[in-house]
């Protein structure tokens, strides 16, 4: 008898889509108040989760869902750096 392995399920802010909690990029808001991408996923603080892609970073930023998932109001050169690290994250897998 094998068991089949449940699949963590989270929800992307920017796109409202759910997907598996490895396809996802976690976004944490860290308790010393820095908004950063956690490629580990187990960095401490209040997580978001967004598609690796451009769009969605720019759907959560323009709905502010993901200032509203982090509880925090984020500035947007903030934005600017989780474009560029979102970008240097995905091209190495």
């Amino acid at each position: 008898m094998t068991t089949v392995r449940k699949v963590p399920l989270r929800k992307c802010v920017g796109c409202q889509e759910m997907k598996p909690k490895r396809e996802l990029i976690r976004v944490v808001h860290t308790p010393e108040d820095e908004v950063l991408i956690d490629p580990t996923g187990k960095r401490n603080g209040r997580g978001a989760y967004l598609c690796p892609n451009e769009a969605c970073l720019l759907a959560a930023q323009k709905r502010k869902s993901l200032e509203r998932a982090l509880k925090i109001s984020i500035p947007d050169v903030v934005y600017t750096q989780l474009s560029q690290q979102l970008q240097q994250a995905v091209k190495p897998s």
